[in-house]
């Protein structure tokens, strides 16, 4: 089928969205957690497919991965947004003017929402998930690197579709290639979001080529600057817990920024990576203190920039010193990319100002940059994590899935 063709089947059929009542969706929502259940073995082999393809040291390998845990992870994850409030028909304001015109600003679907993203089965769900509750179609647009996991799972999610008599074609899949990315983007009066969730390089890909709108998501550079008065131990495992939990995510730790008064306690907040073989790339000053207390062989000397702006992806990180809370914030303005940050710190005017001065998405205190993430919010699964400022903030769940517009009443009104 031709592209634009496509985009003017899932357009029309996004417009019948509007006819599903909330718990048609959440019926729907369902019976595809319960499908996924029920075919977990053939979405794997789909899967092994894929794997087949990438070498296992890829950064990307995580991240494409599906098991049995993940599978039953995704699945609830849909019974959680089916189970969330309707973000749709919300009354955002209302107000009668003195002429008696009735106005009030209400919650509607975008329309038709495109997500480009690459080596991540998993969105095919979530995004399907969220689009369907906030009445939404979606087309979505993977990597070649995951083409069969995501066709697997959108032919599980049309097949539940067609039994409950909705038309499978609110949600689509492009096929993986150059060409459909590009005509995706350009997909004006049918596409009204597209929303890329991948590298800096896709990211930057999609703003620069998109005519329809776009909110960025995903790359993060994240960093967590444990100050002159922070605690060893709540460092040491907050520094391990968002390093190591999944090196292969946005909002995994990428540097550690660590006060100069407290290089000394440096070997005891890294030494639980060792376990995990986990590289530093450590500037002079910390790589003094590290060398005989950390693996020779996991230490390497920080390369200025291309240390301190890289998004690992795998089990390395920089190491930075640092003298004072204000220079940890000035090295997070400039290599940030305004994902993540968190701060360890007993000292709450360190604590204050960090969170005041650091512009990023989520600013953490005493706690993991793991947890950005729209689950651990309370809100369900999440398309991604937009790191712009203008409309959408942080992780985009259902209610960031709608957009508004005013319904005003008269009767018989004029304009003087």
């Amino acid at each position: 089928m031709a592209l634009e063709d496509i985009f003017s089947r899932v357009k029309q059929a996004s417009k019948r969205l509007g006819l599903m009542t909330d718990a048609d969706r959440n019926k729907i929502l369902s019976e595809v957690a319960d499908a996924i259940e029920r075919n977990t073995d053939k979405l794997l082999v789909s899967n092994c497919k894929d794997l087949a393809r990438m070498a296992e040291d890829n950064p990307m390998y995580d991240r494409l991965r599906l098991t049995d845990a993940r599978l039953k992870d995704i699945a609830d994850a849909m019974r959680q947004v089916s189970q969330l409030p309707s973000p749709l028909g919300h009354v955002q304001k209302h107000r009668v003017l003195e002429n008696g015109m009735d106005l009030k600003r209400v919650s509607v679907p975008f329309g038709v929402i495109g997500v480009v993203f690459e080596a991540r089965p998993n969105v095919c769900f979530d995004v399907f998930a969220l689009c369907l509750k906030s009445g939404n179609a979606c087309i979505l647009k993977c990597g070649k690197d995951a083409i069969d996991s995501c066709l697997a799972a959108v032919d599980l999610i049309h097949d539940v579709l067609r039994k409950a008599g909705v038309d499978p074609d609110i949600v689509a899949l492009l096929p993986a290639t150059h060409e459909a990315t590009g005509a995706l983007l350009c997909a004006t009066g049918y596409v009204d979001l597209c929303i890329p969730r991948g590298g800096k390089r896709l990211i930057e890909f999609v703003r620069d080529t998109a005519k329809v709108p776009v909110i960025e998501t995903g790359a993060g550079v994240v960093h967590c600057y444990f100050d002159k008065e922070g605690d060893v131990a709540i460092g040491r495992d907050i520094i391990f817990n968002a390093k190591t939990r999944r090196p292969s995510v946005c909002n995994a730790l990428d540097c550690l920024l660590v006060h100069a008064d407290r290089l000394e306690d440096l070997p005891a907040l890294c030494r639980p990576m060792a376990d995990k073989n986990v590289k530093l790339h450590a500037d002079e000053r910390a790589m003094a203190v590290l060398k005989g207390q950390y693996p020779e062989e996991l230490l390497v000397k920080a390369d200025d920039d291309d240390t301190w702006q890289t998004e690992w992806l795998s089990f390395q990180m920089g190491v930075k010193t640092v003298d004072s809370v204000d220079e940890a914030i000035a090295h997070i303005d400039r290599y940030g990319s305004g994902h993540s940050e968190s701060i360890v710190t007993e000292d709450m005017e360190s604590a204050r100002k960090f969170q005041s001065l650091v512009d990023a998405a989520c600013v953490y205190l005493n706690t993991p940059t793991s947890f950005t993430d729209g689950g651990q919010f309370g809100l369900g699964a999440e398309i991604g994590i937009s790191t712009q400022k203008l409309g959408a903030r942080g992780p985009m769940a259902l209610e960031e899935m709608t957009t508004y517009k005013w319904l005003i009443e008269g009767h018989g009104q004029t304009r003087p």
